[in-house]
């Protein structure tokens, strides 16, 4: 009886204790907003809070046990981080202060186990640490913005917000669901050097942020780092100058955040005009282009800058023998950021080894010989005046979760006043060149739903060149105006129709007015051509994926409705193909097929215009004298990727029809022509890479045999102007801790040339008298050889700043590499030889810092 009354008086203390104990848990852990609480605080202890209501906006605490004032806000101070100064006895204020201590426990979700050694990085930073034995870590003056990301091998990579983690008493519990996919096959191929992948539709991704060492490159330059894959080089060693599979520069659709650029080089083309610290991505296309992508009929190269907002400021400086430059992103609320970047050089005022090469390069690089092969020594001075800039800049606008909106700008310009006086005969040549590009887009990325998204981008671009030259102390005067004007519309849309399948849709507007003006004094001469095409454009493309990435394909059609308004309308269809599928255990196959088209191009005019300088000309499609140019190119490659061995081999064949004479750069009796004919290129890429932990080595072979056809030119068939049989690169990279080093080896046979007649190269019957040459193209240039080195060194000025010292050497043996030869008549009817030739050993050196 005893015993059963002292258990019932247990439970009866067990049941009334029990629902209090609950209670008070309860009351500690509940949630609540702190405005509402401090108003609550200000009516029970009789006091006044002041404090900005957006630093409040959102924040929660668990309610406070303490009942004294005092204990409550420490309470919320260590929720919080939120600074609580008393001003007197009846009012406070509250701050919320920007930067923030956080500390936390990564364990194991399924056992609770301890992680150590996992990954632990502020995102969109450069700070990072990894966890303690048990688990722990703690970082200091994080921003309250940040996100964490924590890595382990084995667990899914979980992104935290630091206001979550801000330290208390105890620190938080952040669990790592265990990854128990089943491992797929890999399909991306990660080769030369971090950050250059090949994808699985065939496109080379460059992540320039990764971006490492590559020979001759002392900081990384976009468009130099597209010439180390095969198939693409530059004949001539510049960036503005780029020949995919044998194609010229203005058959390359160059995007800058999706809008067109009709310039893309600084220094004539010796540097590229984008700043690669804000460019995020470059996704080059040679083939199987999406349907998003008219234009171009030998390459896409696009390129992005970043476009996520971090929260706080990042960015750097940096200086090298050309040029400085500066860059960031500043944001300006929770969901709005503005990114800049802006460089100029100190060519105007600071002579270096690098820019005196430079110069010699772009204007004294032209040795004349008589017909007796003799040097013609003629005694110049010359005097040139010579500087460029690029700004850009690029205002972030989350709307919400769904919607971010973008606005791009970005402002290109070279400015040159270039004088030489032949002593001999007291004569002097002024030219002077001032070239620009302003664009500017805004973009508009919607996710609708979890299945469909859209991308709106609206744009207007514009390119100028005014060029004058006055030749023999102004007794004739040459002026010339080229003016590019583009206004599109292009919107796409992507629907997920199953996890395999997504349909993609879009529709383009695109009116180009282009305006060449040319006026000589003497002869009285004066041209004025101006002309608009519009091109519509809706396309259609689906995708599918197999189960385990067994089989990837991309097939679709755009439709190209061009209409110059002046003289024709055309209507064009443009099938794609892009297939990629296992073959084995560790090789793939991909076959790719396109048809493009493009209404613009570059003339070139006379090597002697502007000293030869920037002789191209953007002209419009008039369906006359230059119908549209449209390609057919189909290929068929194998990719074998092992144990950090990369093997790619790939073969091609690319016809181009709608060429001009005019727009192929001829220096012979048919430079002066208007054929219509077309080109065609077989090829062949290949393409091996061995990467280890600390180095990469990759050899590659191009060849390629291009052959022009015109019918009005005897012989119909012949070389074409960029048949460069055979190209190959030897390279290696290695890293020594922060010391990364880089040195490669360039060779390809010479470009073709025609040289006058050996036994009649003069024809007097004419007046003026003219050259007779050889068969079109039938001779070739000697062999270019080309070594490069760089070296790089990286270490850090602070805790949140670090530094890059940088040095690279082009031509390292100095070698004289002949890039053109060409004939011309001097005033006394004597045949001259003109060599242009290549840069001689030339040293840059670059000191960044970045933050």
């Amino acid at each position: 009886m005893l015993r059963t009354l002292r258990s019932f008086i247990i439970l009866v203390w067990v049941g009334l204790l029990l629902p209090i104990s609950i209670n008070l848990c309860y009351a500690q852990e509940i949630q609540t907003d702190l405005k509402s609480y401090l108003t609550g605080l200000e009516k029970r202890f009789d006091i006044k809070f002041s404090y900005v209501d957006e630093d409040l906006e959102k924040v929660e605490i668990s309610t406070p046990v303490s009942n004294s004032l005092q204990g409550i806000l420490e309470s919320i101070r260590a929720q919080t981080q939120i600074k609580i100064e008393k001003l007197n006895e009846r009012y406070y204020t509250l701050v919320k202060s920007t930067l923030v201590d956080i500390c936390a426990k990564v364990l194991d979700n399924f056992a609770e186990n301890t992680v150590s050694a996992a990954s632990v990085e502020v995102v969109g930073s450069e700070i990072a640490l990894v966890t303690d034995s048990e688990g722990l870590f703690s970082l200091r003056d994080i921003p309250r913005e940040a996100l964490i990301r924590i890595r382990f091998l084995g667990y899914v990579t979980k992104y935290v917000p630091v206001e979550s983690l801000i330290a208390r008493n105890d620190c938080p519990k952040i669990l790592l669901a265990q990854n128990y996919e089943q491992l797929e096959e890999v399909v991306l191929y990660e080769f030369l050097a971090p950050g250059i992948i090949k994808q699985t539709d065939a496109s080379i991704t460059l992540n320039t942020y990764e971006l490492g060492i590559l020979p001759g490159l002392v900081e990384p330059d976009v468009l130099q780092t597209v010439q180390a894959l095969p198939g693409i080089k530059s004949i001539d060693e510049t960036v503005s100058d780029i020949n995919v599979r044998g194609g010229t520069n203005d058959q390359n659709l160059i995007l800058w955040n999706g809008i067109k650029m009709y310039q893309s080089g600084h220094f004539f083309g010796l540097i590229s005009a984008f700043n690669p610290y804000l460019t995020d991505k470059v996704t080059v296309f040679k083939n199987g282009t999406p349907t998003q992508y008219g234009d171009g009929v030998s390459s896409v190269i696009s390129m992005e800058t970043k476009n996520d907002i971090d929260g706080f400021f990042t960015g750097g400086a940096g200086i090298n023998f050309i040029s400085g430059d500066v860059y960031g992103q500043i944001p300006i609320k929770d969901n709005m950021a503005f990114q800049f970047s802006a460089r100029r050089s100190t060519t105007d005022f600071l002579n270096t080894p690098t820019y005196n090469n430079f110069t010699d390069r772009a204007f004294q690089d032209s040795e004349v010989k008589n017909q007796q092969n003799q040097t013609i020594d003629e005694n110049f001075q010359r005097d040139e005046t010579f500087f460029f800039y690029d700004f850009s800049g690029k205002l972030l606008y989350d709307i919400n979760d769904k919607h971010q909106l973008r606005f791009n700008f970005i402002t290109i310009a070279n400015d040159l006043e270039f004088t030489e006086t032949n002593l001999d005969i007291d004569e002097t040549t002024l030219s002077l060149l001032d070239q620009t590009n302003i664009s500017g887009g805004i973009r508009l990325q919607s996710n609708w739903t979890d299945k469909f998204s859209s991308n709106l981008n609206i744009y207007y671009t514009k390119y100028n060149l005014d060029a004058q030259s006055l030749f023999g102390n102004q007794v004739q005067t040459l002026f010339q105006n080229n003016r590019v004007t583009e206004n599109a519309l292009k919107i796409d849309t992507n629907y997920t129709i199953s996890e395999n399948l997504d349909w993609t849709n879009g529709y383009q507007f695109i009116e180009t007015g282009i305006k060449n003006f040319t006026q000589i004094s003497q002869p009285n001469f004066l041209s004025n051509i101006t002309g608009v095409i519009r091109i519509h454009a809706p396309y259609t493309e689906i995708g599918y994926t197999a189960e385990e990435n067994k089989f990837i394909a991309r097939a679709g059609v755009r439709v190209n409705y061009i209409e110059n308004l002046a003289t024709f309308n055309e209507l064009l269809i443009e099938p794609r193909l892009n297939l990629n599928f296992r073959v084995a255990k560790y090789l793939r196959a991909e076959i790719l097929g396109e048809f493009k088209s493009q209404s613009t191009n570059q003339v070139i005019d006379l090597e002697q215009n502007f000293l030869g300088i920037e002789k191209r000309r953007w002209i419009i499609s008039d369906g006359n004298e230059l119908p549209i140019t449209k390609s057919k190119q189909g290929s068929l490659g194998l990719n074998y990727s092992k144990n950090a061995l990369y093997i790619g081999l790939e073969g091609f064949y690319k016809y181009v029809d709608g060429i001009s004479i005019r727009t192929q750069g001829f220096q012979n009796e048919n430079q002066f022509g208007g054929e219509i004919g077309n080109y065609d290129v077989k090829g062949i890429e290949f393409l091996i890479n061995k990467k280890g932990d600390n180095y990469s080595t990759w050899f590659s072979y191009t060849f390629n045999k291009n052959d022009y056809n015109f019918t009005n030119i005897t012989p119909n068939s012949f070389p074409n102007n960029l048949d460069v049989r055979h190209t190959l690169t030897f390279a290696s990279t290695y890293s020594i801790k922060d010391l990364k080093l880089g040195l490669g080896i360039n060779y390809r046979t010479g470009k073709p040339f025609t040289k006058p007649e050996a036994d009649n190269p003069l024809d007097t019957s004419f007046f003026p008298a003219r050259i007779n040459y050889e068969t079109p193209n039938s001779s070739r240039l000697p062999e270019y050889v080309r070594m490069d080195a760089s070296a790089s060194y990286g270490f850090d000025m602070g805790r949140r700043v670090k530094a890059n010292a940088g040095i690279s050497l082009l031509n390292l043996t100095n070698r004289e590499n002949l890039l053109n030869r060409y004939y011309r008549l001097s005033d006394t009817n004597e045949i001259e030889t003109v060599e242009n030739v290549s840069l001689g050993i030339t040293p840059n050196v670059s000191f960044r810092v970045s933050f």
